[in-house]
């Protein structure tokens, strides 16, 4: 499990990393984050039967046939299937009921297909393991991602999330005019660490739906953890032109943004152990530069006026 603290900071930004935890300081905040890796050494006993006779309750809806929601019960001998959520869904479906509907592709934590919410966590079903997510009375309850419109049982309607990623422009942009199209673009190794913990992000929602800012403004124009942190790769890519136009597009409306309360939870929920939150800060900060940078230009423009 996830352990977090923040404090507030005015120093550096800087970051300093131990063989659980990686404490990260920006101006905005310090937040120390339990490495993934390590999560199992900070995790109670599983609580699976000794049996390992296991209850999922499901969640069941279709919207196409307009019943209401329900929670289906389905009892899973988990010595006879592989250790994770996903494998005991998937034995439910081939062994019990073919019409309970999950997305899943890669088994693997890559595609980010099998987010949903389980045992109260948003997380990836391929990595959740089921010992982990089991109670003391040998149920897992597992739910479609929050706050999310529900095309059929556990299947999310993203339709507004990818829109919002779209809105972000997400490709590499130049602006040199003479650049031939076939030279390289190289980066220094430092430039390339600059990527490190953004470009691994794979658009699973599960920090976004896992933030309540996003549960409220979602479907207006705060555009939440998972873009604002694909944004930031973007914005950090030195390969990239276009930086002070994406961070005046974000910065220009207010809740796009700044609807970001530093409540970390994206952070603590994310299954590849990267952090929002960070990325989140690094903006707001550009966006204050930026402002003040044009501060400064409208300052000097109106002494040569007044010359």
């Amino acid at each position: 499990m996830w352990r977090t603290t923040a404090v507030s900071s005015f120093r550096g930004s800087r970051a300093v990393s131990s063989r659980f935890t990686t404490t990260t300081t920006t101006p905005f905040l310090t937040v120390t984050t339990v490495q993934p890796s390590t999560r199992s050494f900070f995790s109670k006993p599983g609580a699976v039967p000794a049996d390992g006779q296991v209850t999922f309750e499901v969640y069941r809806y279709s919207a196409k046939e307009g019943e209401k929601p329900y929670m289906q019960s389905y009892k899973v001998n988990t010595k006879e299937c592989a250790p994770m959520i996903l494998d005991a869904l998937i034995k439910i479906k081939d062994e019990q009921d073919s019409t309970l509907s999950f997305r899943r592709s890669c088994r693997e934590g890559i595609c980010g297909s099998c987010s949903m919410n389980i045992s109260g966590e948003n997380s990836l079903a391929c990595l959740k393991p089921i010992d982990e997510a089991c109670t003391g009375n040998g149920i897992i309850k597992i739910y479609p991602l929050p706050h999310m419109r529900v095309v059929r049982d556990l299947v999310p309607d993203l339709s507004n999330f990818y829109k919002q990623h779209k809105s972000i422009q997400p490709w590499l942009q130049r602006t040199s005019e003479n650049e031939s199209q076939k030279k390289e673009l190289y980066q220094s190794r430092k430039d390339r660490q600059r990527l490190d913990g953004l470009y691994e992000c794979i658009l699973c929602a599960c920090c976004s739906t896992s933030c309540p800012s996003y549960w409220w403004n979602g479907d207006e124009k705060y555009l939440g953890p998972a873009v604002l942190l694909q944004a930031y790769r973007w914005i950090a890519d030195s390969r990239d032109q276009a930086r002070e136009a994406r961070v005046a597009a974000l910065a220009k409306e207010e809740l796009k943004v700044y609807a970001c309360h530093t409540i970390l939870n994206c952070t603590k929920v994310c299954p590849k152990g990267l952090n929002p939150a960070l990325a989140i800060a690094k903006i707001k900060k550009l966006a204050l530069d930026l402002e003040d940078h044009k501060i400064d230009q409208l300052k000097a423009l109106s002494a040569q006026q007044q010359h």
